[in-house]
């Protein structure tokens, strides 16, 4: 057995309390084994404890984490290692690969000078030779030009390329474990697929073993030998992957595998975890909406340049969004998929004119946005929204939530007074399911998909007509995914509010979507009703783009 994790506790100290320290228990008595060239995958919400057991083996935790139990990798226990022998352990047997590689690479050191770091520490060897096994292991991970791309700094790189140079830096030095951390949640799904199949390619090549980190059992279906269900710290199902998917025992088993938004169904409602473990059971089918609403938005041959500096006098124009046209009718939602760099964020923030749009028109009830200025454009403003991907960055560290949801309407004047503001915004948490104890705390207290609900309720104080939802719930574990859809939901048909919900998930956007659009390189390359684009795709690249969908070991068997 490579790796053998027994009986593994983690507390976290939190500070003195009555003169006692208290502590909180994150994982609670966890065992399972890792098989030599087998991949393992731990499963869970957010909170469920897999990272924190993961990041234990090499005690990459914080310091005041504490941990018990025994962690045995080729039959020596990690947790009675020095932190000598953990630094000759990490990179050169053990390797991780994260979630997000622009936090984990160094944004200052070009990619040769971070793949050649361990070849020098732990190989002894020298730069010359680094430099060509850097190289090589671009070549690996397959990166274009890999001779050219070793000077290139992370920023240079798109989000799929950087994550296969993380794989590249783990890979150098040959580990007998690969830890991968939710390495492919924030990829578009066709560098995902890219991603799964060459960490599969990687393993067997190298003969070595992966703990494999996810929340999305689709993922998880198509590439491990091996499920470990974790849910509060605790195990709460552990077997091979054909029986987890054929027959799971557990009820948050079923729950997770029924929960994710389907390419097959379309229900009017998403059940959540704790509906799956209540067992109630699914809604009825969507309603179709009014195919003759008025339109509310209405885009045309809308671009967006941009332009960089060739030489000393030259420039670039790079098109990021050419001749797009939609219409958006009141009380619809209007998907927009494709890959990264397909122009579909771009094509979001130009509609908002946070990027000034190079050419077209925007009519809102008739009028051109991109026309309007000064207080005409203020007043137009607030009846057009946006919630971005990461609740993290689009909330105010330092406001509580009662100064963030009070402030947009002090701005544009909504409210007599500030104690009937307090009012709008204690009735909007209360809307978005949060309660008024939201209102004085922080945003960093609050999980990600209470952030991003905030992040609405934000948007809904100012009573706009049109949400623009760029990768909304991308971030979001399945569950918590769940909630927010339904949410956005049950708010559209209360306020009639009409969505552009841009997302990289065709699962998702055919749960929430009534139209669709397809881009690819800044352009249209398909648009219909969302049922019938997703059943019968017209285009070679939507036909790609449903292909990579990862959808569980059924179809990874097939």
């Amino acid at each position: 057995m490579l790796l053998s994790i027994q009986d593994l506790k983690v507390a976290f100290r939190m500070g003195r309390e009555g003169g006692e320290m208290k502590r909180q228990l994150a994982v609670k008595g966890v065992s399972f084994d890792v098989p030599e060239n087998a991949t393992v995958a731990l499963v869970g919400e957010s909170g469920s404890g897999k990272s924190v057991t993961a990041m234990s083996i090499l005690n990459l935790l914080p310091s005041n984490a504490e941990r018990s139990g025994a962690v045995l990798f080729q039959g020596r226990d990690l947790l009675q290692a020095s932190a000598r022998e953990l630094l000759a352990v990490r990179g050169r047997e053990i390797a991780c690969v994260f979630q997000d590689p622009m936090s984990s690479l160094n944004p200052v050191l070009n990619v040769a000078t971070q793949i050649c770091e361990p070849l020098i520490k732990h190989l002894g060897m020298s730069r010359k030779q680094a430099l060509a096994r850097a190289e090589e292991l671009l070549h690996e991970v397959g990166i274009p030009e890999p001779k050219r791309r070793l000077w290139s700094y992370p920023h240079e790189m798109s989000g799929g390329q950087q994550q296969r140079v993380m794989i590249a830096v783990a890979l150098a030095c040959g580990p007998k474990l690969l830890i991968a951390d939710e390495p492919t949640t924030a990829l578009d799904v066709t560098i995902q697929r890219q991603v799964m199949e060459l960490l599969a390619r990687l393993k067997e090549t190298h003969k070595m073993s992966l703990l494999f980190i996810s929340h999305d059992l689709g993922v998880v279906g198509e590439i491990s030998d091996q499920v470990v269900v974790m849910r509060h710290g605790e195990v709460r199902e552990k077997a091979g992957v054909e029986r987890i998917f054929s027959q799971p025992q557990d009820s948050y088993t079923k729950a997770l595998l029924a929960c994710r938004p389907s390419l097959t169904e379309n229900p009017a409602r998403l059940l959540v975890i704790d509906d799956h473990i209540a067992g109630r059971t699914a809604s009825q089918a969507a309603k179709a909406k009014d195919p003759e609403a008025p339109v509310i938005l209405e885009a045309r041959g809308l671009k967006k340049s941009f332009f960089f500096k060739t030489g000393l006098f030259g420039k670039t124009e790079f098109k990021a969004v050419k001749d797009v046209s939609f219409k958006l009718r009141k009380g619809h939602t209007l998907g927009v998929v494709g890959e990264s760099g397909s122009g579909k964020t771009t094509m979001g923030l130009t509609l908002l004119r946070l990027h000034e749009p190079s050419g077209g028109e925007v009519l809102f009830e008739g009028r051109d946005l991109l026309k309007l200025g000064g207080p005409e454009w203020q007043r137009m403003r607030r009846r057009i929204q946006v919630v971005f991907q990461n609740p993290y960055a689009s909330l105010n560290p330092r406001f509580t939530i009662a100064q963030t949801l009070v402030e947009p309407m002090e701005i544009h004047k909504i409210g007599a007074s500030h104690a009937e503001r307090l009012a709008t915004a204690r009735a909007l948490l209360n809307k978005v399911g949060l309660d008024d104890t939201a209102l004085a705390k922080y945003p960093h207290e609050f999980s990600g998909g209470q952030r991003q609900r905030i992040a609405i309720a934000r948007c809904l104080t100012l009573k706009p007509e049109v949400l623009v939802l760029d990768e909304a719930v991308s971030a979001l574990d399945v569950s918590v995914q769940a909630q927010v859809l339904n949410l956005l939901k049950d708010l559209q048909d209360e306020f009639g509010l009409s969505y552009i919900f841009i997302s990289h998930d065709l699962a998702v956007v055919k749960f929430i979507s009534d139209e669709v659009l397809v881009m690819q390189n800044g352009d249209v390359v398909e648009q219909n009703e969302a049922q019938a684009l997703l059943a019968a795709p017209q285009q070679e690249y939507t036909r790609k783009l449903l292909g990579a969908v990862p959808r569980g070991y059924q179809a990874a068997a097939a």
